[in-house]
């Protein structure tokens, strides 16, 4: 039975950059992984140039049962490290938009790090390679009452002190997506946060949607939010229509926060009092109503929108001059605040995240270990999920890192954690 110090299940961006840390911390560690890729969720992302960090990140971008339990992690790796290494590695980069980082050339620029990060600390990884099931010995064969792990997997049983789970969730099923990670901690009596698809575009009733859906692929920006008082959350970004229903960067920054069965409320025209301009549009205008909105939203939407119907007794398909202060005002409120109900979303197939996982309450904030000794979980496995814009990837980045930290100061001289 082969025996290592870390044995890290997963081998995506948390799960490699754990165990190149801990392996250049000075430990024994091997990657298990059922894929034959490595990191193909990296690979992917961000239109294939990997949008790997946000330089603004705080765990005000973060959401969870407990979305400060973040904190720690995020403020002893940052995104400036993780450029640092980049740079170390001469690998190009650029800012796109509101802080987002991606590569200049290719997110295979990315992987290619972490496997190096990981042969600099001779980590040993197995794929493809199945695991068929974890035990917890509570003593070791030797009378150790620190206790160790079985794994019992395709390539033989290996024996170790430490299982960090790095399997991430549900989201994009093509490239092998389990409920692995939650399975080990219910073995474990561990609590799970129910997941959900999160960063994920929105549907309606096909019925209801059907003066809308003519609009497919056109993107305007909005002010979208969701949640009433205390919970509200509003987010300034694109929307983008689609066949059957509603995404682009602000509805999938939005079905993170929104619940099945309430509203969420759009501003067509954010910046603008559309009763104050359309008022004034009245007394200078004889157009059509359609063709002053314009100046407000794309044309395409403006037709379809005095077309699909106003309130009763209201007319917006004539001149704008012609229109009652009522019509108008009715038209001005639904262009700031159009309120509609989804009816699902497009599910873990376009996900790009899934929210919920490993409930941090049984999860150290400082090293990601559970309250079951020696087991680790990090990544998108845990309860915690960030916004659009790289900010899920500084969470691989941070919990990875302060469990890589962990692992060297349970596991190795106290020392040891300071090398890296």
């Amino acid at each position: 039975m082969q025996k290592f110090d870390v044995v890290i299940v997963g081998a995506g961006a948390a799960g490699l950059f754990c165990a190149g840390v801990a392996g250049q911390l000075g430990l024994k560690v091997l990657v298990l992984d059922h894929s034959d890729q490595v990191a193909e969720k990296i690979r992917i992302s961000g239109g294939g140039r990997c949008n790997f960090t946000n330089k603004d990140t705080t765990a005000a971008n973060f959401l969870g049962e407990n979305p400060r339990f973040c904190r720690s992690a995020l403020s002893r790796y940052t995104p400036g490290d993780f450029t640092a290494l980049l740079q170390r590695h001469h690998i190009p980069f650029h800012e796109k938009h509101k802080g987002q980082l991606f590569c200049d050339r290719s997110a295979e620029d990315i992987v290619q790090m972490l496997l190096a990060e990981c042969a600099a600390g001779g980590v040993t990884r197995w794929q493809p390679c199945s695991v068929k099931s974890i035990r917890y010995l509570a003593t070791t064969p030797h009378g150790n009452s620190a206790g160790s792990y079985e794994i019992d997997s395709s390539h033989g049983t290996v024996q170790c002190a430490a299982v960090v789970v790095a399997t991430g969730g549900l989201s994009i099923p093509k490239i092998g997506a389990t409920d692995f990670g939650w399975r080990i901690a219910r073995q474990f009596d561990l609590p799970v946060v129910p997941p959900r698809p999160a960063l994920v575009p929105l549907t309606f009733d096909a019925d209801a949607w059907a003066p809308f859906a003519q609009l497919s692929g056109l993107s305007l920006p909005v002010q979208i939010e969701t949640g009433s008082k205390k919970d509200k959350v509003a987010f300034l970004e694109d929307l983008l229509f689609t066949h059957r229903g509603l995404s682009g960067p602000g509805v999938l920054q939005i079905s993170s926060y929104w619940r099945e069965g309430t509203p969420i409320r759009l501003n067509l025209a954010p910046g603008q009092d559309a009763a104050q301009w359309l008022q004034q549009a009245k007394a200078r205008s004889r157009k059509l109503i359609a063709n002053e909105l314009t100046a407000l939203v794309p044309a395409r939407l403006a037709d379809a929108w005095v077309a699909q119907g106003a309130a009763p007794g209201h007319n917006w398909q004539r001149p704008v001059n012609e229109a009652s202060d009522k019509a108008l005002a009715a038209l001005a409120e639904r262009l700031n605040r159009w309120e509609l109900t989804p009816t699902g979303t497009e599910g873990y197939k376009k996900a790009e995240v899934t929210a919920g996982g490993v409930d941090t309450t049984a999860l150290s904030s400082q090293t990601l270990e559970s309250r079951q000794s020696g087991l680790y979980f990090i990544g998108e496995v845990v309860d915690v999920t960030g916004w659009l814009g790289g900010y899920n990837f500084q969470w691989a980045w941070a919990s990875g890192y302060a469990c890589a930290q962990g692992l060297a100061a349970k596991l190795r001289a106290p020392a040891a954690a300071d090398r890296v």
